[in-house]
């Protein structure tokens, strides 16, 4: 065990761990009681520490690879992929840190769009720390994906009108909240904006999604915390105005 935990830059005791989990039991104990592990625990520890270093909690990890369908190269050609995206990020954040570096020491000028590009990289990775699990899961890879790049094309005028559009939201739903009204005229309009702000970063729209998300506002209290410091039940009231703009009411 020690050999192993050492091989893979882990403690023994996380190797222990993982067994009483149930996700990566040895293949055998000696008589003195060490664990030992053949050469497929090896290559199962290499999926989990996989699947770590991509954000997945044990829980999941857990439930993919002791799945009957789990096929170990598979998932290998997906980490692949993955990492290669990964690398792919990193490296554009390292160029653009580098380059804003030499341009604040006077040795190269650094056009707006080229600040901006990495500044949209960093939204994406910001999102994909704080609520890429939850988003993944609720609505899968290829949307949440097809979302990043959406927001990764964005030009700065798009993202300008964009910002626009969700501070006019704002504006819509202070007034609707005055009425205690969401399906009167300033909710909706605020229900409206709100459809606008998320197709630029969606790429497509429907219903059955917007109201999903705006349940999600109110049941996630990052996001709530979000909207409410715009204004105590901001959250809920938009909720309620989306729910009525898309017919998803009770």
């Amino acid at each position: 065990m020690q050999k192993l935990a050492k091989l893979a830059g882990i403690s023994a005791r996380t190797l222990r761990y993982y067994d009483e989990f149930g996700i990566l039991k040895p293949d055998r104990k000696s008589s003195s009681g060490y664990r030992i592990y053949g050469r497929p625990e090896v290559d199962l520890l290499q999926q989990i520490l996989f699947y770590r270093e991509l954000g997945l909690s044990l829980e999941n990890i857990k439930a993919i690879v002791t799945s009957h369908s789990f096929d170990g190269t598979k998932a290998l050609r997906t980490h692949h992929g993955k990492l290669l995206a990964k690398r792919e990020q990193l490296d554009l954040l390292i160029s653009n840190v580098e380059k804003t570096l030499a341009e604040r020491e006077g040795r190269i000028s650094m056009s707006d769009t080229e600040k901006f590009e990495g500044f949209k990289q960093k939204m994406i990775d910001d999102n994909e720390q704080a609520y890429g699990k939850e988003a993944r899961g609720k609505y899968g890879d290829e949307d949440v994906d097809r979302s990043n790049k959406q927001l990764k094309n964005m030009t700065e005028e798009q993202y300008t009108a964009v910002q626009k559009i969700e501070e006019e939201m704002f504006v819509s739903l202070a007034e609707g909240m005055k009425t205690g009204n969401p399906a009167g005229k300033p909710a909706q309009r605020a229900a409206d904006l709100h459809r606008q702000w998320l197709a630029f970063y969606w790429g497509s729209y429907s219903p059955e999604a917007h109201a999903g998300v705006a349940q999600m506002y109110v049941d996630d209290e990052r996001f709530t915390a979000y909207y409410d410091k715009r204004g105590a039940g901001l959250a809920l009231f938009l909720r309620d105005a989306v729910l009525a703009y898309t017919g998803k009411s009770n």
